[in-house]
């Protein structure tokens, strides 16, 4: 066996120098990287979904390599903080009848477990309010200022880079560093494989920026593959990219940040909020977009408790039972969360007795609540009965200002 295995690196290692095989040069694929912060598209305008998807066709890609690994993506099986990929990237191909060429890498279940105790793909039954698997927020204000080739510059990224180069304290932190870099080595061959597929032909690959850096380390050897910059590309202008704010996209930055976890967090972009809100509601208010109005107002500063309370009870009567949300987050349909929002699978009917108990909260009526909570428990699963008992007090918090 160890005969074997010498020999398969040395075979490995020949066929990487071209000393196997050796002939004519291959005709080069065009590779462009685009290093992404996952979701971040939700809170930043000049990031938002629409310039991401006007750059994808400023790039006339013939297939997108996108971040998941080939086994979960056949069942349709998205991570939860890529909304690049199961809400921009994925779409636009299909749409447009392109190449999609997942290409993630991860252990096994049991393979995790045995290294890090937990299947990390597996949220727990209660979500931290923070930290891995907790709820996704942006609180820093430079992700409402992130532009959409951030990650070409290297600067901000300097302490993961600092971490990738070394060897950490401690065997889960080391653990983590060699995983992720095993983990992007085997991507990078899957793009690889890809462009070997599409020779000739432009491939874009969207991936965290955390891995770009050595996925075009690596790719820059393979003599089949010409890189090309995503700022050599060029960003899209302001008209092009306003021709591709879809209402879905305008529909899922406005959940986010005003539904979400995010809104706690006070870093919104309210003008970008308003602006969005009177595009959709240009030819008249849904239930849905009604609520994000209320949402907003209260944010802004402009509407305090009793009078949003009074317009939710309006709204309510006036709201079908089966309204539902555009956009929602929610991988898991026996959930009551999703990785953005605690109470993300509600309908908009059941949102607005829940956004109205947290009126009454902030009016120092919380007695008035318990027949609200009974009354929306009842309508769900004992799962999602028991996720609202357990986040029920995030309703307490003060609504957020921009600092």
């Amino acid at each position: 066996m160890g005969r074997i295995f010498v020999a398969l690196v040395l075979l490995w290692s020949l066929s990487g120098t071209g000393a196997i095989g050796a002939g004519p040069p291959p005709e080069q694929t065009r590779v462009i990287v685009l290093g992404v912060d996952h979701s971040a598209q939700l809170v930043s305008r000049a990031y938002r979904a629409a310039v991401m998807e006007a750059f994808f066709d400023r790039v006339k890609p013939d297939a997108i390599c996108v971040e998941r690994d080939p086994e979960n993506f056949a069942t349709g099986d998205f991570y939860e903080f890529t909304y690049e990929v199961s809400d921009i990237a994925v779409p636009y191909v299909r749409d447009r009848r392109l190449g999609l060429c997942p290409f993630d890498w991860m252990p096994s279940k049991n393979d995790q477990v045995l290294g890090f105790g937990l299947d990390m793909d597996a949220p727990p039954p209660v979500r931290p309010a923070a930290g891995f698997q907790g709820f996704l927020t942006f609180p820093d204000k430079a992700a409402l200022r992130r532009g959409l080739f951030w990650a070409e510059d290297r600067s901000a990224l300097t302490d993961w880079d600092a971490f990738a180069d070394r060897a950490a304290k401690g065997a889960t932190p080391e653990m983590s560093r060699r995983l992720f870099l095993y983990r992007t080595m085997l991507q990078a061959r899957r793009i690889g494989q890809a462009a070997r597929a599409w020779r000739g032909k432009t491939l874009l690959v969207v991936v965290g920026a955390y891995h770009e850096r050595d996925i075009e380390t690596f790719l820059a050897a393979d003599p089949g593959i010409v890189l090309v910059t995503a700022q050599g590309v060029g960003e899209p202008d302001a008209d092009t990219a306003a021709r591709f704010d879809r209402p879905r996209y305008l529909l899922a930055s406005l959940s986010f940040n005003l539904l979400g976890r995010q809104a706690a967090t006070g870093n919104i972009d309210l003008g970008w909020m308003a602006e969005m809100l009177d595009r959709l509601e240009a030819d008249g208010p849904t239930p849905e977009t009604s609520l994000l109005r209320l949402r907003l107002r209260r944010l802004s500063g402009d509407a305090d408790a009793a009078a949003t309370l009074a317009a939710y009870r309006t709204l309510w009567s006036a709201t079908p039972a089966d309204a539902g949300f555009t956009w929602t987050g929610v991988k898991d349909h026996s959930r009551l969360d999703s990785f953005f929002d605690p109470f993300g699978n509600l309908t908009v009917r059941q949102r607005i007795r829940l956004e109205m108990a947290r009126e009454m909260v902030a009016l120092g009526r919380t007695g008035d609540t318990v027949v609200l909570r009974r009354e929306l428990a009842a309508m769900l699963n004992p799962a999602q009965a028991a996720q609202l008992h357990a986040y029920w007090p995030l309703l307490g918090e003060a609504p957020a200002r921009n600092q």
